[in-house]
Parts: structure tokens; C-alpha cells; sequence
């Protein structure tokens, strides 16, 4: 180090970065902040299907637009469009298109031949999804003030510095310039988790492409070099050959099965690794329900599908599913929001009585993750008409509460009696009831009751002597 207050001999370069912003502060002479770079990479990436600029330059070396009644410019076809050898955009080619007559200067002008980079008009595209058709102006102001801003963006972390900060910058231009009347684009911004696939690794840690991997009894080998490999989740890769083609998947097992293993598979957020066997499990999971509500044998409803009330432990876990899944979907916790209806799908599996109108609801429930098996258990339940535009299921907060609870009692320490109790009974009325329990007074008869202890919710321990 050249300076002898602060040393940063030996340390990683972030430890060093934080020691001396450290220091800086201390000393009060600066202190750390966030600088955004916007680069200019995208814009000297020149391809012809990009957008064009709508410029001129004349024989005198001024540039003017394009006049807006010629808008939008359009891009001329073109045979040849690779890159030139003379580092000329390939709009240079296409001499017709190229040279431009100005209306007021008469003057033979030349086309601008860079083009924008396609993220140009990524970087609004929200915006014109809002009034698509409009041929006059890129939006309503009306139906942005209405729409914008954009509830909630999916995007994902490779976006953070490129696409993402771009359209926010685009965006933040047209609010200063006075086109849009928020100043943020989106409200909600959600990174999802990339997908890993299969990959192995040899000894030096270098990766090996899939097809050069042979499987003997469980262990994994290099076929050429004969090296074992470690098997490790890696980035999806044409290179590494380890991409999963979905169409194999909804080939084997199905969209639906597809579509709700993606979603089981973690949070939204994390990254991920692909396992195939996940997907049998969840279509397992598709074929019970399918097997709750339609009878194998001759594809009727099941003959448990009836008009009869569920008792209240099935009530109870009818609207606790109701209210976990409309929650997590909220949340995009579509992991645990698919973990509730296997719940659900378990023990309504078991029930001699399944209600006609529990199934409708699970049903609903479960159409955004599957919507193909839904939609035919849907009409199968008797509704002829899709479900799509059927009301959301709501739950009822009062048969959330549980009204009873199953409870220990315990003689000198020792378990020996389950029963029913009110589930909000207090410690006075757990000893009453415990007291009474026909079961506990056959244990204690003829004893003398020294001591009564009670744990709310869990167990009453009763010594004697």
C-alpha cells in the first residue's frame, strides 16, 4: 500500500474495496455510493433486423428526422444481410432504400444505416401493449394514466444490468419528458431462479459434455480418457449438452404434470436443479386426483362423490386449503401452494364421503397449476361450461378454528389416557375435564390426588398417591 494509514497488502480485492471505503469515511472525505453504467455494447451489436433510426444526413453534413408522417421507417429486404467486410452496417447495401430525397431542401440525403439493437423496443414494450393498435401515437395518455404502472414484471437476474436498467432509463426519459405520468415502470419486479441441468465434472474441476459421459453401475465416466467424474447441477448449455427438451417431458408425462413440476420444484425465486424423477412424482400426484374424483374401471364419477355434508375435520381442511393456496399464488409460493392440495388430495382420497361440491372447489384450486386435468375433471363434476370464468374460490374464517383438540393425560408422569377437549379450554378446565374422564377415573380411584398440572393445548399431568 502506498498510503501507511490504510493496508491492503494480501487482501482479496472486495475486502480491500470495503477497507478503504471504510477508511474514506472515517477520515470523512467520501463514501460509498451505487454508480450505474449505461454501456453502449447493444448499439455497436449491429444486425439488419434491428429497429433503424429515423435519420437523414444531408450533403452538408446536418442530420434531421425522418418527417413523423413517414413513420414508421421500414426496413428494406434484403438478400444479403450478414456484416460487411468493410465494417459498413449492412443497411448500406440496399442502395434504393439508402439514398432519401428531402421534400423541403431537395436535397439527395443517405439513410442513418446503424440500426437500434431490437432492445429498443423491449425497453417500452408495456407501454404499447396497452393501446397496440393505435396508428396515431405509441399510446393513449388516458390508458396509460388507467394501466401504468405495471403491477408486477417476471423478469430474471441475467436482465438486472441490461434489459431491466435500459427500460427503466427509457422510462424515467419519457416521464421527464412528460409521456408517461408515473415515474417507475413496474411496482413489483420478481427474478425468478434459473432451472440448472445435469452436468459432470472431472478432476481438474473442467466440465465435460453429456455425451461424452457413460453411466457404469451408478458411477460416471469420461468414455474417451476412461476418468471418473463427479456429477454436479450446472447452467443448461447447447455446449454441455445437458438441456432438457420440454417436448420429451410433455411427451412422457404431460403438460400438466410439465407445468406443475416447474412450479413444485422450490421458490420461484431460487435456482434450481432439474431432477426427471420429480416429474413422476408429481404426475403420481395428477393420477390421484384424477383417481379421487373419476372411477378408474368405467370413467365415472367415483361412487364416494356425493351430495352429503363433510364432517367438520374435512370442512376445516376444505377452507384451510382455500385460504393457503389463494395465499401463496399471491405470494408466487406456488411450491406450497401445490404442497396444501397434496395435503388435500390425501386425506379426501381416504374419505368414503368426498362432496360433490369439495371437489368443485379443489378442482378451481388447482386449475392455474394444471388447468388440462382441471378443466376435464370440471366438466366431468357436471359443469358444461369451462371454468375459467367461474368465481375464485372464497373461505369461511369461522370453520378455520378448530373446535376441539386431542390432549395427554398423564398419571405420575406416565401417559395414559387421549381425549377430546374444548380447543380454548384453560388450565382450570383441562384439570375439571381431565378429572372427570371416566377413563382417568378408573386409574386414580382410590388415590389421593396430590398435585394437577396442565400444559394449554398439549396435556394434563395428574399425580397421586
Amino acid at each position: 500500500s502506498a498510503n501507511e494509514e490504510v493496508s491492503i497488502n494480501g487482501l482479496p480485492v472486495p475486502e480491500a474495496k470495503d477497507k478503504i471505503s471504510n477508511w474514506l469515511e472515517s477520515k470523512g472525505i467520501g463514501k460509498e455510493t451505487v454508480n450505474f453504467k449505461l454501456r453502449d455494447w447493444l448499439f455497436s451489436r449491429q444486425r439488419y433486423w434491428g429497429e433503424p433510426f429515423p435519420l437523414v444526413h444531408h450533403p452538408d453534413g446536418s442530420v434531421s428526422l425522418v418527417p413523423e408522417s413517414e413513420l414508421p421507417v421500414v426496413l428494406p429486404e434484403l438478400e444479403d444481410y450478414k456484416p460487411t467486410p468493410d465494417g459498413e452496417p449492412p443497411l448500406a447495401r440496399a442502395k434504393e432504400w439508402l439514398e432519401y430525397r428531402d421534400k423541403k431542401t431537395g436535397d439527395l440525403c443517405l439513410r442513418e444505416t446503424n440500426t437500434m439493437p431490437q432492445w429498443a423496443g423491449s425497453c417500452w414494450y408495456y407501454l404499447r401493449y396497452i393501446d397496440p393498435h393505435n396508428d396515431n401515437a405509441g399510446w393513449d395518455p388516458e390508458k396509460e394514466k388507467y394501466w401504468m404502472p405495471v403491477d408486477l414484471y417476471v423478469g430474471g437476474a441475467e436482465h438486472a444490468v441490461l434489459h431491466l436498467l435500459y427500460s427503466r432509463f427509457w422510462h424515467k426519459v419519457l416521464y421527464d419528458l412528460g409521456y408517461v405520468s408515473h415515474p417507475e415502470p413496474w411496482k413489483r419486479l420478481i427474478h425468478q431462479g434459473m432451472i440448472l441441468g445435469i452436468s459432470y465434472k472431472d478432476q481438474r474441476g473442467a466440465l465435460v459434455p453429456n455425451d461424452l459421459v457413460e453411466n457404469r453401475d451408478g458411477k460416471y465416466f469420461h468414455k474417451e480418457s476412461g476418468e471418473e467424474l463427479t456429477m454436479l447441477p450446472a447452467k443448461m448449455s447447447k455446449s454441455l449438452k445437458n438441456v432438457v427438451n420440454p417436448d420429451d417431458i410433455i411427451h412422457r408425462y404431460g403438460a400438466d404434470a410439465f407445468r406443475l413440476y416447474e412450479m413444485f420444484m422450490g421458490p420461484l425465486r431460487e435456482v434450481k436443479p432439474w431432477n426427471t424423477d420429480g416429474v413422476e412424482g408429481v404426475s403420481r400426484f395428477l393420477y390421484r386426483v384424477w383417481r379421487m374424483i373419476i372411477n378408474p374401471d368405467n370413467g365415472e364419477l367415483a361412487p364416494e362423490i356425493s351430495d352429503a355434508p363433510l364432517d367438520a375435520a374435512s370442512d376445516r381442511l376444505l377452507h384451510q386449503t382455500i385460504k393457503k393456496v389463494t395465499e401463496d399464488i399471491e405470494a408466487l409460493d406456488y411450491n406450497t401452494a401445490i404442497s396444501q392440495l397434496m395435503i388435500f388430495a390425501n386425506e379426501f382420497s381416504r374419505l368414503k364421503n368426498r362432496n360433490i361440491e369439495a371437489m368443485k372447489t379443489f378442482v378451481l384450486l388447482l386449475s392455474p397449476m394444471a388447468p388440462h386435468i382441471a378443466e376435464e375433471l370440471w366438466q366431468r363434476l357436471g359443469n358444461p361450461e369451462t371454468l375459467a370464468y367461474e368465481p375464485w374460490p372464497v373461505y369461511d374464517e369461522s370453520k378455520l378454528r378448530i373446535s376441539e383438540i386431542e390432549i395427554a393425560v398423564q398419571i405420575n408422569g406416565k401417559p395414559r389416557v387421549r381425549m377430546q377437549i374444548p380447543a380454548e379450554a384453560e388450565q382450570q378446565e383441562m384439570i375439571r375435564l381431565a378429572l372427570e374422564n371416566e377413563d382417568v377415573a378408573k386409574q386414580i380411584d382410590g388415590k389421593t390426588v396430590v398435585k394437577t398440572i396442565a400444559v394449554p393445548g398439549r396435556l394434563v399431568n395428574i399425580v397421586v398417591k
